[in-house]
């Protein structure tokens, strides 16, 4: 009897082990990941800033952007992020219906901001504003349009957990890939911030 405890015990702790290598790999690919991300945007705002002034005869910042409407546009992504600061703080209290209903305003937020920019490109190609007008037109959509592209993967992943904490509650697995959107979503937030400031803001002036 003491034998099959002791094997059962010897099983559990290598059970566990495994789990804790799985999910520091995970981690670590995670981070490869998110350094490669950050790579992809380095390049693409080093090439918006070479093309930035490349209007070809058509319109630039001045004529195409309205800064109200990229502030609240920008607003959303923001908030969005301290409603997924309240959904961390709630998972470490080990409150599942807090971290739910944060998780859930994070998401319309996210998708309140996808909705503005998706509204924004529409508008700009319905005018004849498209890609292929100008150089300052193809880097500006290929950069916004990457990160709403990031934006909007991410909020499947976020829909995805949101199932995941009903479903399994807030165990470790479940903890640990809030932890990781946690980093990719402010990750994001970052780079709007340079995106609002680069190509919105100095564009203007």
């Amino acid at each position: 009897m003491n034998t099959e405890i002791k094997n059962s015990d010897a099983l559990e702790a290598v059970k566990a082990e495994h789990a804790h290598h799985t999910r520091d790999l995970n981690n670590y690919g995670f981070w490869i990941y998110l350094m490669s991300d950050l790579v992809i945007f380095s390049v693409l705002f080093a090439t918006f800033i070479v093309l930035g002034k490349n209007f070809a005869g058509g319109p630039g910042p001045k004529d195409l952007f309205e800064l109200p409407y990229l502030f609240i546009e920008t607003m959303f992504l923001l908030f969005s992020s301290v409603t997924y600061g309240f959904a961390v703080i709630s998972m470490q209290n080990n409150n599942k219906k807090a971290v739910t209903i944060s998780l859930i305003v994070t998401a319309l937020l996210g998708l309140g901001f996808i909705g503005m920019e998706l509204n924004e490109f529409i508008k700009m190609i319905a005018e004849g504003n498209s890609p292929d007008k100008s150089g300052f037109l193809s880097a500006f959509f290929t950069l916004v349009g990457t990160h709403g592209t990031h934006v909007f993967f991410g909020l499947i992943w976020m829909i995805v957990l949101i199932f995941q904490v009903i479903r399994q509650g807030l165990n470790e697995g479940v903890q640990n890939r809030l932890m990781l959107l946690s980093l990719f979503w402010h990750f994001l937030d970052i780079v709007w911030v340079g995106v609002f400031t680069v190509v919105y803001l100095l564009g203007m002036i």
